[in-house]
Parts: C-alpha cells; sequence; structure tokens
C-alpha cells in the first residue's frame, strides 16, 4: 500500500489528516492545500461532495467522511475517516498522488506520502 500505510485489521475507526506536501510559508503553521472552492472542485471530480448544497463543511466519498474546518479558505488540512477500509485506501491512494497531498496518521505521527513536494 501507500508507503507501508495500510489498514488496520483491529481498528474500527481509522481517522488520517490531509495535509499539503508544500513547507508552510514563514510565520504559518501549516502550507495551504488550496482555495476552498478549488479543494470542493477537485475533490468532487473524485465522487467526494457534500451530502447537500450549501453544506460543504462535510464531504463524502467511496469509504470515506472528509471534514473541513467550517468557513476556513485556503484550506489547510481535513480530517478523513475510513468507514470503509477495502474502498477508503484506494481513494486515498488517489488524493495522495493525484492531488500532491500528504496524510498525517494523528496517533503515531507518521506521515505517508511526503516524500516528495514536487508534482
Amino acid at each position: 500500500m501507500m508507503d507501508g500505510l495500510q489498514p488496520e485489521e483491529d481498528a474500527a475507526i481509522r481517522q488520517l489528516v490531509i495535509l499539503s506536501r508544500q513547507p508552510p510559508p514563514e510565520g504559518a503553521a501549516l502550507a495551504a492545500i488550496g482555495p476552498r472552492q478549488d479543494v470542493l472542485k477537485n475533490l468532487a471530480h473524485c465522487n467526494t461532495s457534500p451530502e447537500r448544497q450549501g453544506a460543504d463543511d462535510v464531504l463524502f466519498g467511496p469509504g470515506i467522511r472528509i471534514e473541513l474546518t467550517p468557513g476556513q479558505d485556503p484550506v489547510t488540512q481535513m480530517l478523513v475517516t475510513l468507514s470503509e477500509d477495502e474502498i477508503g485506501w484506494h481513494v486515498l491512494q488517489r488524493f495522495v498522488t493525484e492531488f500532491h497531498w500528504k496524510l498525517l496518521d494523528p496517533r503515531s505521527g507518521r506521515e505517508f506520502g511526503a516524500e516528495s513536494s514536487e508534482p
């Protein structure tokens, strides 16, 4: 799987943080993933979107749920919860590859997909 990132067999719910691979600008804690509308558009391209119009803080996709900080623009981080491991891992792998993001496991501190900041 993704640089050693594999589903945990005994974990009912797995949460990861999606971050930019780019280093943060001076004085900022995190680099921006992108403008909110661009992030939503890119995720919609991957069948990941809100359940209803105007409620764009929580997105649903195949095997995943993504939470954005309410009103944050640009987006600097997103919390992803895997609801179906078999499907969700493939979706996350596509995000990491296609959008040049990285994943952070908040429990272990390990990062995945961070090997390069180059597209």
